[in-house]
């Protein structure tokens, strides 16, 4: 685990200098546009590009070496925002779409080759552990991201944070570079590095996920749901706090995210000693259930409790966040290595898919509901999604339980699935 500790803290490192740029590059397309069209724009240009992406990195993931591909999204987005910032002031705003393009695509490949390579990298047994570890170092680094930015841009300027974020993906570059780690199972290796995918099990993966891993799938459009309800309390939140107070709307923002990440490195802190403890992974039920808790969370969030209460479900639905991450993307590490980057692949694109759709009809939908309408709204739905897999899940256990984690083998012509029930 040595090894891999190295490489979350790179993968941190760069985590922050994205989320540093979030914020940074939004507020310069606006400040070099005047036109919130132009900046809307350009977030649905990533996304878009983000959503497309899935669909690709998951072939490329499944044939090309996945130390390399990482290595390789992070210079490319290195690239991309250096040379904005020794670009002519004439020409930057042309080049932020394709920046947009670069980043949106290198950090969903970055991100399906990451997840589709950790079982290879720890060993299986400690994926669940392994996952809690990134969950976590992603959650410091959003909260330093979101809290640096508007110090970096004001103190430093815009050159200050794009130079930041290239320097980060720099190092974690080279972090990756330097580390010698396995990403992929041997017998794939040996075989010329996993070459040997069928184009046409390619083409119809999902068709054949969906008629052979219901559940795998549910969980995916789970995950979908789970990005409309994310996205709607994203813009609902800065409406509701400055309903709060006006005269200092950033307060409750800064409060609800910092607990929200407490409550994530909390859920990494205990999902890992229980794991450890009982030897057991949680699954489909587990993730079911914490998507729950997690939507009734945000929801009560926004329900006009006073700060404290209101502080407590932040925390809840933090640690019901990152528990749910931890077992969804270990639930899907439990697939075959060739079969692993097409799922992840398939998430990536159903997550970023939901919550772009979520950013545009939670937006307008703001025009006309209240903050609390819009999020019960939309986390309302993952809630009746995860209570109908919970049925479902009971549904198959009375009619044939089974107490092992689901096996996935494939073939050269087709893959074959065989679920276990939790």
């Amino acid at each position: 685990m040595r090894n891999f500790r190295l490489l979350v803290l790179g993968n941190g490192i760069s985590a922050y200098g994205s989320y540093l740029n979030m914020v940074a590059l939004n507020v310069f397309v606006y400040d070099a546009t005047g036109s919130a069209l132009a900046a809307g724009l350009f977030m649905a240009v990533r996304l878009a590009t983000s959503v497309v992406s899935g669909w690709v990195s998951g072939r490329l993931v499944s044939i090309y070496d996945r130390k390399r591909l990482m290595v390789g999204a992070d210079l490319c987005q290195a690239v991309a925002l250096l040379t904005l910032l020794l670009a002519p002031d004439a020409t930057r705003v042309g080049l932020l779409y394709v920046l947009a393009v670069v980043t949106g695509g290198c950090s969903t490949l970055s991100q399906v080759a990451l997840r589709s390579s950790i079982p290879e990298i720890v060993g299986a047994e400690h994926r669940v552990r392994a996952n809690g570890l990134l969950v976590t170092g992603r959650s410091l680094a959003m909260i330093a991201g979101f809290a640096s930015s508007g110090v970096v841009v004001a103190q430093l300027g815009y050159s200050a944070a794009f130079a930041l974020d290239a320097a980060s993906f720099l190092v974690s570059a080279t972090v990756l570079f330097l580390l010698p780690v396995r990403t992929r199972a041997v017998q794939k290796d040996a075989a010329g590095g996993g070459t040997a995918e069928s184009s046409g099990a390619a083409r119809w993966t999902a068709r054949a996920l969906l008629a052979t891993a219901p559940l795998l799938m549910a969980m995916i459009a789970i995950r979908a749901v789970d990005g409309l309800g994310s996205s709607s309390h994203n813009v609902a939140l800065p409406i509701y706090s400055s309903s709060l107070d006006p005269d200092h709307p950033a307060t409750f923002i800064s409060q609800f995210w910092a607990t929200w990440a407490i409550g994530n490195i909390v859920a990494q802190q205990v999902i890992g000693r229980v794991t450890k403890k009982t030897g057991r992974t949680p699954g489909e039920r587990a993730f079911a259930l914490g998507a729950c808790v997690m939507s009734a969370g945000f929801i009560v969030v926004f329900s006009g409790l006073p700060t404290l209460p209101a502080v407590i479900a932040a925390l809840v639905a933090g640690a019901a966040d990152g528990f749910t991450e931890i077992v969804y993307v270990s639930r899907l590490q439990a697939a075959p290595d060739e079969q692993r980057g097409r799922l992840f692949g398939l998430s990536a694109s159903a997550e970023n898919a939901g919550f772009g759709l979520g950013m545009l009809v939670s937006g307008a939908l703001l025009e006309t509901f209240s903050p609390l309408q819009v999020v019960a709204s939309f986390h309302g739905l993952a809630i009746v999604l995860c209570g109908t897999l919970l049925l479902l899940l009971l549904l198959l256990r009375r009619s044939g339980p089974h107490d092992h984690v689901a096996e996935e083998t494939v073939s050269q012509d087709k893959p074959t699935v065989t679920e276990g029930r939790s």
